[in-house]
């Protein structure tokens, strides 16, 4: 049986991704039912996985954390 290292991976992430947007959306839509409506004007009481990228928390905090930890560690 042949290692592939990209199928596995995109079997391991899809399911992964799913999870993590419907997580978020999740948060957005308790938060506007409780009187936060902050993730629903910004779109992201959604299933689409890009509507929940931010540049900050998402891309440059853990690229930080990653160079000044020597890539030690990761965290977003």
């Amino acid at each position: 049986m042949e290692f592939n290292l990209v199928q596995t991976i995109a079997i391991y992430a899809l399911p992964v991704i799913f999870a993590i947007t419907l997580h978020e959306a999740a948060h957005g839509y308790v938060a506007r039912h409780f009187g936060d409506n902050t993730a629903y004007v910004l779109g992201r009481v959604s299933l689409n996985p890009l509507r929940h990228i931010d540049l900050v928390g998402t891309v440059l905090v853990p690229l930080l954390i990653l160079i000044t930890s020597s890539g030690g560690l990761l965290f977003g």
